[in-house]
């Protein structure tokens, strides 16, 4: 007799039919088989006078008829600007209407979204587009400190002299355009030369283009660094964020729920905000409403009840940021259908669109704290032992690996880190320890790649340490991270001096700034005169991370095993 390895996963599983840390979500409902644009229609089809988004500070609203209407527009001046199925355009910038409207548009026009981390700097955002040849930029001025066309200009001095649409910049050589959305700048279009360039000739190429989209084609660039500190470009196609969005929105209820209005303070450029976020609310008919551009703890309480939202989507830290809020008991949040007791809970990866376990609104405390969910629908995860890649016994811990619809198509233009990533079999390395029961129900115990988390965002120490070994005074840097009750992690930079060298704290962190982004900076900096070692020669990571914890309260207790030199 074959052990048992499919799970029904269209209800909570009850019965424990797994037998081995293998598990196969099967499903009573099919894939789907459209394109993001195909799903948008149909929702608008159905309610076309229900609010898509609601942008709270910036004062915009649009139903879904409206919005349909912006995003056929949008991308009939995409292209009439030049690009074509499979160009690139990247998006840089915080929550805006804007960045919305473009995730949609793009993928009408057969464009691919390259999703750029707002907080980059010249460097970073340079590096990742040249790395996926974006022939398209579109960003506001500048928000908060971060002067986006400044950047630009520092890396394309070319734009200046150019035409609109005739960029020819030696660093960035596939760049034509930058699309301004709030001012008008030299060499660069408005967002409304755009909106008034889709002349009828265009609407009709776009109309016409529609036939020849594949709900296999890419449709969006993630960027995800790995250990070498390079950052990756995860490909993910129509298929497998459709697909995504549509099976966890069903889990979590959005099916059945009527009129879901979520509160999205996370940032688009991440999975969680625009696949769990843009593509929930084209695929299901979802209302999305905005607090603010940047994360604001305040803003999301007063959208929360303003708004009558019915969920709300967040980072651990930034649950806890609102829970903290001192005048929390002012607001009305009696809409919210999600408390501590109805909450979802869920696990996934950049490359696997995101999400691959996810809860129930019916699971019990116990499984939504101590776990992540049940294998989702379509899917196959297994638990293997990294080092032979055997299938473990259940509650063994080991690697998590996942094949299905969510894996991403590759990393762009990196067939070796693809490969790397994802076997001939199909199964992708998530690089994440956890162990599996016999209902499926997940728990993640930890990382194999040292990745820090704070407030949500990945930050991978040899991207840190790289910048770090840069400066003149810097021999050598490892950084790890440090547990912060708010944050989840802190970053902390161990730095060996050159010989002879004498450096400040904040010397170092100046260094950094407008440099690299500031959620990377580290808070805390030792300085070392040598690392804990393995037994071949290796910095043992396990000895630094446990003295570098205790030594953030006391440097005292660290100066034995480290060598502290401050």
């Amino acid at each position: 007799m074959f052990p048992c390895s499919g799970i029904h996963v269209d209800s909570p599983p009850i019965i424990p039919t797994l037998t081995t840390s293998y598990a196969h979500g099967t499903s009573s409902t099919s894939l789907l088989s459209a394109t993001l644009g195909e799903c948008l229609l149909r929702t608008v089809e159905r309610w076309p006078d229900r609010e898509a988004v609601v942008f709270v500070q910036d004062g915009v609203r649009k139903t879904f008829a409206q919005f349909q209407q912006e995003v056929d527009q949008a991308a009939a001046g995409l292209l009439a600007l030049g690009l074509k199925k499979g160009d690139r355009l990247g998006m840089w910038g915080p929550n805006i209407y804007e960045w919305i409207l473009f995730q949609f548009a793009t993928a009408k026009a057969g464009v691919i979204l390259v999703s750029v981390n707002p907080a980059y700097q010249v460097k970073e955002v340079e590096l990742a587009l040249r790395k996926v040849g974006c022939k398209a930029v579109v960003c506001p001025t500048q928000f908060r400190t971060q002067k986006y066309c400044d950047m630009l200009r520092q890396i394309c001095p070319e734009i200046e002299s150019s035409s609109p649409g005739h960029i020819k910049s030696t660093r960035l050589p596939d760049l034509r355009s930058v699309i301004v959305l709030d001012s008008r700048q030299p060499g660069m279009f408005h967002f409304e030369d755009v909106m008034q360039a889709g002349s009828s000739q265009f609407v009709q190429q776009l109309q016409d283009l529609q036939k020849k989209l594949l709900f296999d084609d890419p449709i969006n660039i993630q960027f995800t660094s790995g250990t070498t500190g390079s950052p990756k470009g995860a490909t993910l196609s129509h298929h497998n964020i459709v697909n995504n969005a549509y099976f966890v929105g069903k889990r979590v209820g959005y099916t059945w729920r009527p009129n879901t209005r979520i509160c999205l303070p996370v940032p688009l450029y991440h999975c969680f905000g625009s696949v769990g976020g843009g593509v929930c609310m084209g695929v299901h008919g979802t209302s999305l409403i905005f607090p603010s551009a940047g994360y604001d703890g305040k803003a999301n309480l007063a959208a929360l009840e303003s708004e009558r939202c019915t969920f709300i989507y967040g980072t651990p830290t930034m649950y806890i940021d609102m829970v903290n809020q001192p005048d929390l008991a002012k607001y009305d949040l009696s809409s919210v259908e999600a408390g501590e007791e109805k909450s979802d809970i869920g696990y996934g990866t950049t490359e696997n669109s995101p999400v691959t376990f996810c809860s129930s609104p019916t699971d019990n405390l116990e499984r939504k704290s101590e776990t992540v969910g049940y294998i989702g629908d379509h899917l196959e995860a297994k638990i293997v032992n990294p080092t032979t890649g055997e299938v473990l016994p259940l509650g063994m811990m080991g690697e998590i690996m996942i094949r299905g619809y969510c894996v991403m198509l590759e990393y762009w233009g990196d067939e070796a880190k693809t490969q790397e990533a994802i076997g001939k079999d199909g199964w992708y390395k998530t690089g994440d320890i956890g162990r599996m029961d016999a209902y499926s129900y997940c728990r993640i115990e930890g990382r194999i790649k040292d990745m820090i988390i704070r407030g949500g965002e990945n930050i991978y120490p040899a991207e840190i340490e790289q910048f770090l070994h840069t400066h003149p005074k810097v021999k050598e840097a490892q950084v790890v991270g440090v547990e912060d009750a708010r944050m989840g992690e802190e970053v902390c930079a161990c730095v060996k001096l050159v010989e002879g060298q004498d450096c400040r704290a904040e010397e170092i962190k100046d260094y950094c700034k407008g440099q690299i982004a500031r959620f990377k900076i580290p808070r805390y900096i030792l300085f070392v005169t040598s690392y804990p070692l393995t037994v071949t020669g290796k910095v043992n990571v396990f000895l630094s991370n446990m003295f570098i914890t205790r030594s953030c309260c006391s440097v005292s207790t660290c100066v034995e095993v480290w060598g502290l030199s401050g």
